[in-house]
């Protein structure tokens, strides 16, 4: 099975915001249905919203997507450019366990290189030791002396 990555769009919300809901409710998020479209609608349409913040991608048939990665866009002086964060990733579970998400991973991470992107940056739960095990594999690594802060406005 292949990971087919396609660059989601407008018409796409539809099928997006059930996946998002479902990876938000697997993983303890708590969002309102206004939330998640407030957070994926501006993504699909760039020309409408200025720059381009971040993509979302379908994997596998647009029609009937079995999961989907959110990227955003940011810029580091310290990488020199554009950098982006892998901000969600899904894969419905009855499709996990087959590489699909490494696949899709490393064909994005291609892509944004090919396109000027810098470097790829993203946070993970530190228990769960399954899903550092795909990102570690994918060449992801903890940044020494860094550690990942946030504060919600």
């Amino acid at each position: 099975m292949s990971a087919q990555l396609h660059m989601a769009r407008a018409d796409d919300l539809s099928r997006i915001l059930p996946l998002v809901e479902a990876f938000h409710a697997e993983t303890g998020i708590t969002s309102t249905p206004e939330s998640r479209e407030a957070g994926i609608a501006p993504l699909l349409s760039p020309e409408e919203n200025g720059p381009a913040l971040g993509a979302v991608y379908l994997l596998g048939p647009t029609r009937a997507p079995m999961g989907y990665i959110v990227v955003t866009f940011g810029w580091s002086v310290e990488f020199g450019g554009m950098d982006c964060f892998l901000d969600e990733i899904f894969l419905r579970p009855t499709v996990r366990g087959r590489g699909i998400a490494f696949e899709a991973i490393q064909d994005l991470c291609k892509a944004l290189a090919a396109g000027g992107v810098r470097a790829m940056h993203l946070e993970v739960d530190r228990e769960d030791t399954r899903v550092q095990r795909l990102y570690t594999r994918a060449r992801f690594a903890p940044r020494d002396r860094y550690t990942m802060m946030t504060r919600v406005l």
